[in-house]
C-alpha cells in the first residue's frame, strides 16, 4: 500500500514538472501524467479498502 501511494506522489510530480515547463509536448505528457496519477490514485483507494476489510 505504501508503493502504491509512493507511487501516485511520484506521478504527480512528474506531471507538474511537465505542466510548469510549458509547451506543446509537454502539456501531452503532462495530461498522461495526471491520467496515470488518477489511475494510480483508484488502485491505492482498493489497496487501502482491501486491506481495511481484511482487518475485520
Amino acid at each position: 500500500m505504501i508503493m502504491a501511494m509512493l507511487t501516485v506522489v511520484g506521478s504527480l510530480f512528474i506531471g507538474l514538472f511537465f505542466m510548469a515547463r510549458g509547451g506543446g509536448g509537454d502539456a501531452r505528457r503532462s495530461n498522461k501524467a495526471m491520467r496515470l496519477r488518477v489511475i494510480l490514485q483508484g488502485l491505492a483507494l482498493l489497496f487501502f479498502l482491501a486491506a481495511l476489510l481484511t482487518q475485520a
